[in-house]
C-alpha cells in the first residue's frame, strides 16, 4: 500500500479550528520540509486555502476574465464572491483596479491575524450584495448551497469554475439559462486534488518514477470554468475571447505555474475522463 501525505483543510464551511489546525501544519512544512528550491510555491497547491485557491489557474485565466470584463464596459466593476484571502483577486486587481470581493467569514482574517484589504467585504451573498456589478465571479459555492438567483439580480455577466462534481443545490449543477443567461463559452483546467496529488509523490514520496508515471494515469478530476451572459453580451464576449485567442499574446507566467508544467498539467495537455479527452484551457465556444 502506498501513503503519501498531503496537507490540506477540508471543504468549505470551514471551522476556525480546522484553519487554526491547518495554519499549524503550514509551520510544520516549513520548518521541516521547507527543503525543495521551489517550495514556495509549492505551498500554494498543498495549502490552497492559507496559500492559494481552491482551483488551478494560470496568467491566462486571469487575462481572460479582465478581457471579459472589459469587452462589457470600458471601466467595469467587478465581484469576486467567496474570494477568501483574495488570492485570485489580487491577480484580477492588476487589470482591473476597481475588482472588489466578498467573503462571509470574518474569523478567517481576524483569529489567524491576517489583513483584510478595503476590497474585500465581509458579507453573504444571499442578502448582501449591494450594487449591480458589470461581472460577477464565482469561484466556489458549497455543495447544497444555492444563490444564484441572488448573483442574476446584481450582473449581467457571469463566470464561474466548479469541479467535475458539481455543487449548488439541484442535481448537482450550476447552470444559469433558467435565469435568463447563456453559456457563452468554457475551458477546462486541473483539479488542484490531481495537482497536489501529483506534486506530493513527485517531490515529497520516495516512489520510483515509474510508478508515479503509472499514478498519474489515474487522474481524471478537473475544474469546469463557464461563462454566463444576457444575450445582448453574448457576441462582444466571444469576439474579445477568440481574437485574445488568436493573438495568443500571454504576459510572463507566474511562478507556479512552473508547477504545473512539472507536474504533466501544461496547456494544451489531454486530460482524459471517461471516453473523452479534455484539452487543458483550450477554449471551446456555444453556439
Amino acid at each position: 500500500m502506498i501513503i503519501v501525505a498531503i496537507w490540506f483543510v477540508s471543504r468549505m464551511p470551514f471551522l476556525i479550528d480546522d484553519i487554526i489546525s491547518a495554519q499549524k501544519e503550514l509551520h510544520k512544512f516549513r520548518s521541516t520540509l521547507h527543503t525543495h528550491k521551489d517550495s514556495d510555491d509549492h505551498e500554494r497547491f498543498i495549502f490552497p486555502f492559507l496559500c492559494g485557491s481552491y482551483f488551478t489557474y494560470r496568467r491566462i485565466d486571469v487575462e481572460r476574465i479582465a478581457s471579459i470584463a472589459k469587452s462589457v464596459s470600458n471601466d467595469p466593476s467587478y465581484l469576486d464572491i467567496g474570494c477568501g484571502y483574495g488570492d485570485f483577486l489580487e491577480k484580477v486587481r492588476q487589470y482591473l483596479p476597481k475588482a472588489e470581493g466578498m467573503e462571509k467569514s470574518v474569523e478567517m482574517f481576524f483569529k489567524l491575524g491576517r489583513y483584510k484589504p478595503d476590497y474585500i467585504k465581509i458579507g453573504d451573498a444571499y442578502n448582501e450584495i449591494e450594487k449591480k456589478y458589470d461581472v460577477i465571479f464565482v469561484g466556489w459555492m458549497e455543495p447544497g448551497v444555492d444563490y444564484r438567483d441572488k448573483i442574476a439580480e446584481k450582473t449581467e455577466v457571469i463566470i464561474t469554475t466548479f469541479d467535475k462534481g458539481g455543487q449548488c443545490g439541484v442535481n448537482g449543477g450550476c447552470e444559469m439559462e433558467v435565469f435568463g443567461y447563456e453559456r457563452v463559452a468554457s475551458w477546462v483546467t486541473p483539479s488542484w486534488i490531481d495537482v497536489n496529488t501529483e506534486l506530493m509523490n513527485k517531490y515529497y514520496s520516495k516512489l520510483s518514477d515509474e510508478i508515479i508515471k503509472s499514478l498519474s494515469k489515474l487522474r481524471g478530476a478537473h475544474n469546469l470554468w463557464y461563462v454566463y451572459a444576457k444575450p445582448k453580451y453574448k457576441e462582444s464576449i466571444k469576439r474579445t475571447l477568440r481574437k485574445q485567442e488568436e493573438e495568443n499574446q500571454v504576459n510572463s507566467p507566474y511562478p507556479h505555474e512552473k508547477i504545473l508544467d512539472d507536474c504533466g498539467f501544461e496547456v494544451g495537455e489531454l486530460l482524459h475522463s471517461g471516453p473523452t479527452s479534455l484539452e487543458l484551457w483550450k477554449i471551446s465556444f456555444d453556439a
